[in-house]
């Protein structure tokens, strides 16, 4: 493999990190509103996205071990230490590319946090509502696995509150 073939393998991978931004945006989007019917859907999709960035990762690590051997290293170099080496127009663009990819992964942590918040959020304010329902425990086992029975005492909500 070449270094064009590497570049073309990066552009994917850039590609799909901006998928996997914007399901995570749609995620939050779902979350923030509480259309949590539509969770699972978004939580797969993003699974079905970083299950392809896996694969691409291992094609990467194949390219770039095929052109550090044209280049004559004994090992794989990282991006960072690929651009130095190289000369001309390659130069700038694995710079450019590890630029991208550096970006494109700070806003999906970012992102990723905030749904967590969410989800944590959510998780909270369900067992709070459960708490003001009755007995009510959303917890369906106990700590050492053994399904538990519940009495569910649920009590009418005044909906002038």
């Amino acid at each position: 493999m070449s270094l064009s073939d590497v570049s073309n393998i990066l552009w994917r991978e850039r590609q799909l990190l901006e998928l996997l931004l914007f399901k995570l945006e749609e995620e939050q989007m779902i979350l923030a509103g509480g259309r949590t019917r539509w969770l699972p859907h978004a939580t797969r999709e993003v699974e079905t996205v970083l299950g392809e960035l896996k694969r691409l990762e291992l094609d990467r690590a194949l390219a770039l071990d095929s052109a550090s051997a044209e280049l004559g290293l004994t090992e794989a170099p990282t991006l960072k230490r690929l651009a130095q080496l190289v000369t001309g127009p390659w130069r700038r663009i694995f710079e450019d590319h590890r630029a991208a990819l550096l970006e494109l992964a700070q806003e999906i942590d970012t992102l990723a946090q905030t749904n967590r918040d969410l989800l944590g959020r959510g998780h909270q304010a369900t067992r709070e509502a459960l708490r003001v329902l009755g007995d009510a425990t959303p917890d369906t086992y106990s700590a050492d696995g053994v399904a538990t029975a519940h009495t569910v005492n649920l009590g009418l909500v005044n909906e002038a509150m």
